[in-house]
This record gives C-alpha cells, structure tokens and sequence, in this order.
C-alpha cells in the first residue's frame, strides 16, 4: 500500500479543494505563513489555467479551532463562531495572494459581513464559477457543532462538483497517524464504507455520508509541495481515493 497510486481520475471540470487551516502556518507555530499561502495560490493558479472551475473551502486551525477552545471551557458554539471567523480570515488572505497574481476571486460568507465579502447565495456562486472565478466559502456552514469538513462537503454537493480535493499535511489515508507510526501503509483507494467502519478520520462522518449519497469521490493529498495539486488532477503523483467502488 506504500506505492504510488496508479488510479487516475476522470477530467474533472469542476472541483472543491479543501485545505486545512494548519497547512497555512508553514512552518511557523501558529497564524498565516504569507509564503505557503502564495505558493498554494500559485498551484490554484495553474488549475485555473487548465479550464477547471474551482472552489475551496479552508479551515481555520491555524487560529483557532472550536473544539479545543470548548475544551478548555469555552461555550460550544461561541468557540464555533470564533473558528468560523478565522475561516473568514484565511479566505480573505489566500482572496489576496490569488488576485496578485491574477486570479479573479470571490469570498462568499455564510454568516453575512457585507462589508468584507459576499454573503453566500447558491446560484451566485455557480455563476461565479461559470465565468471561470475561483470562490472561496468562508464561515463554515453558519452553524455550531458543524466542522469545515461537513462545510466542504455541502458545497461541493451544492455546486455540482465533480470531486472534493482534500490537501492535508500528508500524502492521503494511512492506517494509522503515518506522523506517529512509522509502520503505518497508505491506502490506494477505499469506499466510503471502509471508511466509516474503519474509522479513519479522512473527514467528519457526517461529511463522508454526504459525500457517499452525492457519489461525489474524495481525494486526499499532501498540499505541501509544489505542484502536487496539479499532479493529483492529471492522475499522477500519490493520494488516496474514496469512492463507491474500491477498486
């Protein structure tokens, strides 16, 4: 299971990338690193000069994450609210390195701040997307107790997409945290089913099921590294599939 994939994936012509808010920090211990987020725009920039339509959702670990800051005593769904904010922050930050290099983008809230970005409207979106924009959905899904990996999932469910890329810090599912066991093998490719029942975390399982009744595939990559985005869209590289079918 350590090898390369060699599963390529249909022409996608549209698709949600969803990359964590802790792929943002770099190599620093907290915030926004402004050279990972630019060389993340420049691989978007690359997919958009291909013709695919693109959308992301980004999370906001990077500056707060709702579940430890419930953890540590804070109320649910404020700690949730302040997580979505940050979201709101990422987006605004990869909205900049996108447009400084002439990417047209759109950041769509779910929770309404006219004066910083468009609040999110469906239909608005998609055409959006239709005239070759890349939209960036911010705030999560507006709610508490919902993670941006559920986010994600709604809208690519929403927009029609065709896949859900998600970049992570690692080169797709393991069978255990690859960081802290080495002998941890990589999956190829897996169904949905495989992994509810195994439990391993790809995303939040309410955003799996979403995925699996949409039969929308999820992918998942290791962002970090230039080009990888490009190479995972033309089939190549190494990521892990989830699909209905394993093989």
């Amino acid at each position: 299971m350590s090898e390369p994939s060699t599963a390529t994936p249909q022409r996608f012509r549209r698709v949600l990338l969803k990359v964590s808010g802790e792929v943002l920090m770099g190599d620093t211990p907290y915030g926004i690193d402004t050279n990972t987020v630019q060389s993340v725009a420049a691989d978007i920039a690359e997919i958009v000069k291909s013709g695919i339509e693109l959308c992301i959702v980004i999370g906001g670990g990077n500056i707060f994450r709702g579940m430890a800051g419930a953890a540590k005593g804070m109320e649910r769904s404020s700690a949730d609210y302040m997580g979505m904010l940050a979201t709101v922050m990422n987006a605004l930050a990869m909205q900049d390195a996108l447009e400084r290099i002439g990417v047209s983008t759109r950041v769509q809230s779910a929770i309404p701040m006219a004066t910083v970005c468009e609040p999110y409207i469906r239909r608005r979106a998609q055409r959006h997307l239709e005239k070759g924009r890349v939209v960036i959905f911010a705030a999560g899904t507006g709610n508490p107790f919902f993670t941006t990996d559920t986010a994600a999932a709604l809208r690519a469910a929403e927009m029609q997409c065709d896949a859900l890329l998600k970049g992570t810090s690692v080169d797709g599912v393991y069978t255990a945290d690859p960081k802290k066991d080495a002998s941890a093998q990589r999956y190829d490719r897996l169904t949905y089913m495989d992994v509810l029942a195994k439990d391993l975390r790809v995303m939040d399982a309410s955003a799996v099921a979403l995925m699996r009744d949409s039969n929308i595939p999820i992918v998942v990559f290791s962002i970090k590294g230039r080009g990888n985005l490009l190479n995972v869209l033309r089939g190549e590289g190494t990521f892990t599939v989830v699909a209905q079918d394993a093989v």
